[in-house]
């Protein structure tokens, strides 16, 4: 019983006497690098890595956004979209230095050689191949008889 009064009271009472009685040691200031169990001069190497560090990941990932921007760049000139401003901030801001991922670059490569065989005479004429030429024989045929058929009915004619 005296024990559990002891806990209750006993912690309640050292929050009130806020640690007089505490002898603090006269160098009491401990710096980061005594903290970290460093020297002084160790502390500021590792300081001086972490901001490295540090600052090849914030390039990195300027460099990623820059070739986000530059994909979409690319396919709003492709679909003539409205360009956005921020895309060439980025770009600007990663330098001249960025390109397309180069898978991507080969998928681009292959859609613009696919449009322009489309859009070429020889493009048309393969296309012309691979129309059913019975199907339109057959409909032609249809058509003039048809106006055959109208022609004769003419009361004109």
């Amino acid at each position: 019983m005296a024990f559990m009064v002891k806990q209750m009271v006993g912690g309640q009472l050292k929050t009130l006497k806020g640690d007089l009685g505490v002898d603090k040691p006269e160098g009491g200031e401990k710096t980061e690098a005594a903290a970290a169990g460093m020297t002084q001069e160790e502390f500021e190497q590792y300081q001086q890595q972490v901001e490295e560090e540090k600052q090849e990941r914030d390039a990195s990932f300027a460099q990623k956004k820059a070739e986000r921007a530059t994909i979409r760049t690319h396919f709003r000139d492709k679909y003539r979209l409205p360009k956005n401003e921020l895309d060439g901030e980025q770009i600007q801001a990663a330098g001249d230095d960025v390109d397309l991922p180069q898978d991507l670059a080969k998928m681009i490569a292959q859609d613009n050689q696919e449009e322009e065989s489309k859009s070429s005479v020889l493009g048309q004429l393969t296309n012309i191949q691979n129309v059913d030429m019975d199907h339109l024989k057959n409909k032609a045929q249809a058509t003039l008889e048809d106006l055959k058929n109208s022609a004769e009915k003419c009361a004109l004619m």
